[in-house]
């Protein structure tokens, strides 16, 4: 009898419950298809999946997996056509759509049928019309309560400053997990003989839902910990990047000191060869020597010496890729903030700039701009470059170009931390093929 009960489990409840945890995902995720494509994909999705389910429920025991891993595909390709992201992205929030919709599915079930045995025991059976409209009730608190924790549980990891990184580790873990419960959870719809199998339906519908609920939190429990350590490597790149902008910071300033003390010992040595009789050519190249050391002057000037420092650090690299860098900057602006939040902001914000620009083939295109100045009560910091393909943005932040991404990306995250030190924000955007990275921050009150 158990072996079979699995068949009066209504196919058509999982094939819901399978596809409303596909969509809820979808609702979360960055979404490549949008609009009515998006409708279309979702019909489209429900509808097969729904009618695979429903025309494989009488199939032979042998052949149930094997429906039911063709199920999990349409999930699969439902994720894929309509997210946006890589195979490995698509197949991880598949697992974790299959173990949602599995509880989900047992838990209203086995509510739904303790339910109908109670008024059975009681001799007072529900009829046709008052079993639909339990059916429904229950299907619309059980997933809806269902979606409502689900939501609250993912959306804050999926929403936060970075992209969950999802490598092959992840989903080959992620998918013993959910194999795993699931033939443990359905272990006994299969054999009841074996130790972790259940002989009455109500046994077994706790197996199967407790099951599922564990699997579940160790999935999740897994992802977490993934979080953590990501986070983890994350804040060490991140204050490693800013112990390098403030030490090249350091590194130049303490360059330029002592130019300026070899500056000013200089000019004191031309003033005692001045006094000397020499040959006349040797007065003509004293004179140039004055005329060039009259001329020198740190290449900025915006009235911080720590913004200065910053330019003037780049500006190496400027010249030799003929980069054509124009500076409207006032910097006293930037009196209240740390010398490492200026080195940060600018330096990580520069570098991004100019690695962009110095790729562009046609040099009159590498053209940087960067302004400071005050709107209001805000401090309004602009750096805008050249950028002649589209830059994808992942929540407001443009995702990096380069191949290895769990090595970089980390600037514009920094740019963005502090900004947020200080109340302020940061927005990214891209018009007539210049890339603009605006910083916002409220000027604190004297």
């Amino acid at each position: 009898m158990a072996a079979a009960s699995y068949q009066n489990i209504p196919r058509l409840y999982t094939a819901i419950c399978e596809f409303l945890a596909c969509a809820l995902y979808v609702g979360m995720l960055p979404r490549k298809a949008t609009g009515w494509r998006l409708v279309l994909h979702s019909i489209l999705a429900f509808a097969v999946i729904a009618a695979w389910l429903v025309l494989t429920g009488n199939v032979p025991i042998y052949l149930w997996l094997l429906c039911m891993a063709a199920a999990v595909m349409l999930m699969f390709l439902y994720i894929h056509n309509t997210v946006r992201g890589d195979w490995q992205r698509h197949f991880y929030f598949t697992m974790k759509a299959l173990l949602a919709a599995e509880f989900a599915a047992s838990l209203e079930w086995q509510i739904e049928y303790y339910i109908l045995r109670q008024q059975r025991q009681q001799n007072t059976p529900l009829n046709m019309q008052q079993h639909i409209a339990l059916s429904v009730v229950l299907m619309g608190l059980v997933l809806g309560i269902s979606a409502l924790v689900l939501y609250y549980t993912e959306h804050h990891m999926l929403r936060g400053e970075y992209e969950f990184e999802i490598t092959r580790k992840e989903c080959t873990t992620a998918a013993m997990i959910a194999i795993l419960v699931f033939l443990l959870s359905n272990l006994s719809f299969v054999n009841i003989d074996t130790p972790f199998s259940g002989r009455l339906l109500i046994d077994i519908f706790n197996i199967r839902t407790l099951t599922d609920l564990v699997g579940m939190a160790i999935l999740y429990a897994y992802q977490s910990r993934v979080f953590e350590l990501n986070a983890e490597r994350e804040l060490n790149a991140i204050n490693a990047q800013l112990a390098a902008q403030y030490e090249h910071y350091r590194n130049y300033q303490q360059s330029i000191d002592l130019i300026n003390f070899k500056y000013h010992d200089l000019k004191h040595q031309l003033a005692g060869l001045r006094a000397e009789p020499d040959p006349a050519k040797r007065g003509e190249w004293i004179d140039s020597m004055s005329r060039e050391l009259e001329t020198y002057q740190p290449e900025t000037q915006t009235g911080n010496h720590v913004l200065d420092g910053v330019i003037d650090g780049k500006m190496a690299m400027i010249r030799n890729n003929r980069v054509k860098f124009t500076c409207v900057a006032d910097g006293r602006l930037l009196d209240f903030m740390h010398v490492t939040d200026i080195c940060t902001i600018f330096g990580n914000a520069l570098d991004n700039a100019i690695e962009y620009v110095i790729t562009v083939e046609d040099p009159d295109k590498r053209l940087i701009h960067m302004s400071v100045s005050a709107k209001k009560n805000f401090l309004c910091i602009e750096i805008s470059n050249y950028c002649g393909q589209q830059i994808r943005l992942v929540n407001g932040t443009p995702v990096t170009t380069k191949k290895d991404r769990k090595m970089h990306g980390f600037g514009t995250k920094s740019i963005l931390y502090t900004a947020q030190k200080y109340g302020g924000s940061v927005n990214y955007s891209q018009e007539n093929n210049v890339f603009h990275a605006k910083v916002i921050i409220p000027v604190p009150e004297s």
